[in-house]
This record gives C-alpha cells, structure tokens and sequence, in this order.
C-alpha cells in the first residue's frame, strides 16, 4: 500500500507545482506558455494569492509536469511499521531494477 501526500487546499497544491517546477527547470513563463495559463497566474498561484483556479487549469499544469490528482478513500489511520517497512523493500527492489 503506498502513502501519498494529501493536499487538501489549494495553497498545498500550488507548493508543489512551486517545488515540481523548479525540480524541472522551467520558469513560471515557460510553464505558463505550455499550460495555457498566464505567468501572473502561476505566480499568484505558487505565492499563494490564488483564492480559486478550475480545475481544468490545474489539471493542465500538472499534466505538463507530469503529475496528476488522485482520488482515493480517505484513509484515516497511521500506517504500521510493518506497512512502512513493507513499502521500502518494494521501493528498493523497484530501484535496483532500474
């Protein structure tokens, strides 16, 4: 079982599209130009100064860095040792046939 990070508001989100696309080199215009939303957008958006964005536009933006929502149930309880020990050794034997 994998354990992503939750991001519930839309300033969580916004801090990884900032992280996302400065990892890829790309500037906000040039992420801008291939998502089809302006840099002052993306900048209110990664500065947190962004109340709403569709979801479309969202969608976009991670679509060209690669990344996407997921929808999964809402898992309230911690995971076990075990679950994150198991978890590692898939990550490991996962790296080591790379």
């Amino acid at each position: 079982m994998d354990y992503i990070l939750v991001m519930l508001t839309l300033p969580s989100i916004s801090s990884q599209i900032a992280l996302r696309r400065k990892s890829l080199g790309l500037t906000q215009s040039e992420l801008g130009l291939k998502a089809g939303v302006s840099r002052a957008t993306l900048d209110l958006l990664e500065n947190g100064r962004c109340r709403e964005l569709g979801f479309n536009k969202v969608a976009r933006i991670l679509s060209v860095m690669g990344l996407e929502l997921k929808l999964q149930e809402a898992n309230m309880r911690r995971p076990t040792l075990e679950e994150l020990l198991e978890e590692d050794r898939n990550d490991q034997s996962v790296d080591r046939r790379g």
